[in-house]
């Protein structure tokens, strides 16, 4: 029976044969051969910690160590001891869940929720509370598998699954499918990375301050005309790369594309500020401010006219590395925006903390400030908190002229959004300002005679 073999299996961890060195757990070899015989087995759960790279390349691989053990530790003393538990790689962990036989899938799903509830606590390494959630995949026996190396790979695709959805997911044939068509959309998008063409493009999104009218910026977006599948959502393709090294390849790209796109603006009269957005994982690469440093010298772009747009997830467990690496902007005369302000536990602390520009009111409060009351109060909030501290607010996502006005009168400085204009090619965006300039009007000290055309 299956409780025999996990005592057996127990035993086993006492001794360094048969064990992974940095957790103690048994090792897959073990894992596999208790998953293959298959008595009283109800499934097999494969998950992978977040934010795991971030800690390792911050901290170091020592620290990265003492992050698994304590992960390993905690699942260990608080999972059913029916269970057996093992480090697959990297961060990644399996979990052997026993069962009766009579509600199939159910013990698994428990345990799934279980994890979950584990990792919500920070794990205190270092001084830091560092966020240890991860992405769960489930894989039922024998529905799923009826051989250890099936259902351990069938769960492996559903927590990939999960990685891009809820964070928990059980197995579906279907998503071998999709797993296998996201493989082959990241080989076409390293393939358009290594052209000069046209499929890979920025758009730009101009940045309105709300008290005149002027266009004072505007923000690099990243778009991309798949030949075959047509236009892939923005949020798609960042999913797509964000957990490979393609991410520093498009960052890469869309910094040069950027700050030579600014250079050229600036030679034919043209100086709007231009911002680009980098991950998490730019963030934490040690080329990131050469990089920015090199391409400025370049093109001879003033550092005051290039803006770093971070987001709160990026800056989360506030690793040393992080904050070395804004520093390092600010010194170089860049500034620094944080954006989707308000949607992190942790903003405050980094208002306080980080030498920024501005903030990024997250559109999710803009977009509701006409119709929900309590929406409204937060951005009036934001604002107020913002210009206390010194730093422009900058309102996401502005469609109407009802919020438009509502952000006047709260004292916003800067809004873009499709009620100015939705994000256009840089050979359009100079006919577009003509045409702007022309339409609109002088703005009243109390925010009306706007025309928004």
């Amino acid at each position: 029976m299956i409780r025999e073999a996990v005592r057996r299996l127990r035993w086993q961890e006492r001794s360094l044969a048969g064990t992974d060195p940095v957790t103690g757990l048994p090792d897959r070899r073990t894992f596999f051969g208790a998953v293959g015989r298959g008595d009283g087995l109800d499934g097999v759960l494969v998950l992978d910690l977040d934010l795991f790279r971030e800690v390792v390349e911050s901290l170091g691989h020592a620290a990265g160590d003492r992050l698994l053990a304590a992960v390993a530790r905690r699942l260990r003393e608080n999972l059913p001891s029916d269970d057996l538990i093992t480090r697959l790689d990297g961060a990644a962990f399996a979990i052997m869940v026993s069962g009766d036989g009579t509600s199939r899938g159910r013990p698994s799903l428990e345990r799934a929720g279980q994890v979950e509830r584990l990792l919500a606590e920070p794990v205190l390494l270092d001084g830091l509370a560092l966020e240890v959630s991860a992405a769960i995949g489930l894989a039922w026996y024998p529905e799923h598998g009826s051989d250890a190396q099936t259902l351990m790979r069938h769960a492996d695709t559903a927590m990939a699954q999960a990685r891009s959805g809820s964070g928990v997911a059980v197995y579906s044939p279907r998503a071998d499918h999709h797993s296998a068509a996201r493989l082959a959309l990241l080989a076409d998008l390293r393939a358009a990375l290594g052209r000069r063409d046209d499929e890979l493009c920025l758009h730009y999104q101009p940045q309105v301050e709300l008290a005149t009218g002027r266009v004072v910026g505007v923000e690099a977006l990243l778009r991309w005309r798949h030949p075959r599948r047509g236009h892939i959502q923005p949020a798609n393709l960042v999913a797509l790369a964000e957990r490979t090294a393609v991410m520093r390849q498009v960052t890469d790209r869309v910094l040069a594309d950027a700050v030579a796109q600014a250079a050229a603006w600036r030679a034919a009269g043209l100086a709007p500020r231009m911002s680009v957005n980098v991950s998490a994982r730019d963030l934490h690469h040690p080329g990131l401010v050469e990089s920015i440093a090199d391409l400025l010298r370049a093109h001879d772009l003033p550092a005051g006219q290039l803006q770093i747009e971070i987001t709160e997830s990026a800056l989360m467990i506030d690793p040393p590395g992080a904050v070395t690496a804004v520093h390092r902007l600010d010194r170089l005369g860049v500034a620094l925006s944080l954006d989707d302000f308000g949607t992190g536990y942790s903003s405050l602390r980094h208002l306080r903390r980080l030498p920024l520009s501005e903030v990024k009111m997250d559109r999710s409060f803009v977009l509701g400030m006409a119709t929900d009351p309590r929406d409204a109060a937060v951005a009036r909030a934001v604002v107020r908190l913002g210009g206390e501290l010194g730093l422009r607010v900058v309102a996401e996502g502005v469609e109407d002229d009802r919020t438009r006005r509502m952000l006047v009168e709260a004292g916003c400085g800067l809004a873009q959004g499709w009620l100015f204009a939705a994000p256009m090619p840089a050979a359009a965006l100079p006919e577009w300002l003509i045409r702007y300039d022309a339409a609109r009007r002088p703005v009243a000290a109390d925010g009306t005679g706007y025309d928004a055309k």
